[in-house]
């Protein structure tokens, strides 16, 4: 789906409407409120007659008194009627906002992992944090100028032609002049909407990855450039803000021009009329009363264009986001509890923009309850290969069979829940420890489960020494434990989910010794009687599996268990004694 895509006004409008069907009764109140309130005014403008023509020119005793009590009335209706408003129009905007976001966050757990490939996170943050807002101004606030200034500005219109059609024509020859202005300005101004929404996203990026990063911007003195990014961001926001107030500003300065140089001739020819005796002092201040408080709505209206113009920028936007296609869910088979045999039949990938295919017809066989290691050096494919398992992507040729059936037969949550992953790269949530462990299932197991998934995964010890034990908050991505300690939680949360196949990526490459003993250990504890695909690094870590794979340019260039690989004498030898060596040096 295209970030720019373009949708027109009505169909964004429809569409945004739909969101409230659910909500008629609300939004009938909220239009008759807007109605109401708008009615008000004329009905202001028209007692001015009675009120000087009876009151002060005729001395109405009974003017006098009803006329006052009457604008009373008139504003106790106008601030009911627009508290009604007020308060309903809210309520709508924050439910279309509320909705809208529960959206596209379930739209963001949905999309597949290329999307976040190919996409900032800044983008994607600033979408639902930032785009959405701007959507009821496309909406509520829009409409509420529109209903409400616009029944006020037919009504004022409507008493301005009854006290004298020939005066009002001439407010009425604007009106062409007027759209054609609004028009104009308000092309230039979603185009700006939508340029700022791209600034916000690349604001959001730099922050982002400042935040994520901070470590690494202090050692390597990156300060200044990351602000020289932040600057340049904030600026470009800058920049886009005084584009659009000065349109803006042009469009409502421009009109109100045309509009005063009509009300200049309009008072000109009433005066004369009055002169002339066909006006009646309360015409005159019932003509002039609406005609200033035209003013006020016709501004209102022609300023509305800003809004509008980034309300529907921001609905495209969301729109764009929601209509993104989702991962590839065909399946129509519910996995039940697999033997774990899994085979690769000429398996062919290729990233986007990459000059070479990742995965160049891999043909591999996988037994139930065997362990396999993926070996070889980096770029040959071994993360790849792993990652189209859970189908976190779909291989371009070729096929993979689970028990011997297509893996896009299943449905991918009955796939994704017999597939736990433990990789190096430990993803926790800023979490208690027994949330981070029972993750996905917290409402499902019970403390013993989890205090024993703990224990299998050498985790126990650490985790009782911490203030609150297994309810002790972690920080975000585990920023409290260690190396090692967010590891082991992570074996831990793969032993409670108890699934049949498992994959490790480098479960221990970033580890000191004593810490990679430790995991071992747990990972030992987790391998027992599962289909378990390990890349490893470190060869030492997986002399005892069962079948080894050496990858080499997203091809299988040999297999065999250790001691065969060895005697072979081609690529595993050489990466194993090249380690070796590295490690005698050391």
């Amino acid at each position: 789906m295209s970030e720019h895509r373009t949708l027109d006004s009505f169909a964004l409008y429809k569409r945004l409407f739909g969101y409230l069907r659910a909500y008629w009764r609300m939004f009938a109140v909220s239009l008759v409120a807007m109605v109401v309130a708008a009615a008000t005014e004329p009905l202001f403008a028209s007692l001015m007659k009675p009120l000087i023509d009876g009151g002060f020119v005729d001395k109405d005793k009974t003017a006098m008194i009803w006329t006052p009590l009457a604008i009373v009335g008139l504003f106790l209706v106008r601030g009911v009627s627009s508290y009604l408003n007020e308060y309903t129009t809210s309520y709508l905007s924050g439910h279309l906002v509320q909705k809208l976001r529960e959206q596209m966050f379930g739209q963001l757990m949905r999309l597949p992992v290329r999307y976040f490939d190919d996409h900032p996170s800044g983008r994607v943050l600033s979408r639902i944090a930032f785009d959405v807002n701007q959507v009821t101004e496309a909406g509520f606030n829009v409409i509420t100028v529109v209903v409400k200034d616009g029944i006020t500005v037919i009504g004022l219109l409507a008493l301005l032609l009854y006290t004298d059609w020939q005066l009002t024509l001439i407010c009425l020859g604007v009106l062409p002049l007027v759209t054609v202005i609004v028009k104009v300005v308000g092309k230039r101004l979603r185009g700006l909407s939508r340029q700022n929404q791209h600034n916000m996203a690349q604001l959001t990026q730099v922050l982002g990855e400042t935040i994520d990063c901070q470590k690494v911007v202090k050692v390597y003195g990156g300060q200044d450039y990351e602000a020289a990014r932040f600057a340049h961001s904030a600026e470009a926001i800058r920049h886009n803000a005084v584009k659009q107030s000065s349109m803006s500003s042009l469009n409502t300065g421009v009109t109100q021009l045309v509009i005063s140089m009509a009300l200049a001739a309009i008072l000109y020819f009433a005066t004369l009329r009055a002169h002339a005796g066909n006006f009646t002092a309360g015409d005159f201040m019932s003509f002039l009363t609406a005609m200033l408080m035209l003013f006020a709505p016709v501004k209102r209206i022609t300023s509305i264009s800003q809004s509008l113009q980034r309300g529907l920028a921001a609905a495209e936007s969301v729109f764009g986001f929601l209509d993104e296609h989702a991962e590839a869910d065909h399946g129509r088979r519910e996995l039940g509890q697999p033997r774990g045999r899994l085979e690769f039949r000429d398996v062919r990938f290729r990233y986007p923009s990459a000059e070479r295919d990742a995965l160049a017809g891999v043909n591999l066989e996988i037994e139930p309850g065997k362990t396999v290691a993926l070996v070889g050096s980096s770029g040959s494919g071994k993360t790849t290969l792993v990652s189209l398992i859970p189908r976190f992507y779909d291989p371009a040729g070729g096929e993979i069979l689970l028990d011997g059936e297509p893996l896009p037969d299943y449905t991918l949550a009955s796939l994704r829940s017999r597939i736990a992953l433990v990789s190096q790269e430990v993803v926790l949530f800023n979490d208690t420890v027994a949330a981070n462990i029972a993750y996905g299932r917290l409402d499902e197991v019970g403390r013993a489960e989890i205090v024993e998934a703990a224990r299998a995964a050498n985790a126990l010890e650490f985790i009782e020494a911490m203030p609150q034990g297994f309810d002790t908050l972690i920080g975000e991505n585990g920023v409290r434990l260690s190396g090692g300690q967010r590891q082991r939680l992570a074996i831990a949360r793969a032993l409670l989910k108890n699934a049949p196949i498992l994959i490790l990526d480098e479960a221990t490459s970033a580890l000191d010794t004593q810490s990679e003993r430790l995991v071992q250990a747990a990972l030992e504890n987790l391998m027992k009687n599962r289909t378990t695909i390990v890349i490893a690094h470190r060869l030492s870590t997986i002399e005892n599996a069962d079948r080894i794979v050496v990858m080499h340019q997203g091809r299988v260039a040999e297999e065999g268990a250790h001691a065969e690989l060895i005697e072979r004498g081609g690529r595993y030898k050489a990466l194993y004694e090249s380690q070796f060596a590295e490690a005698r040096e050391a």
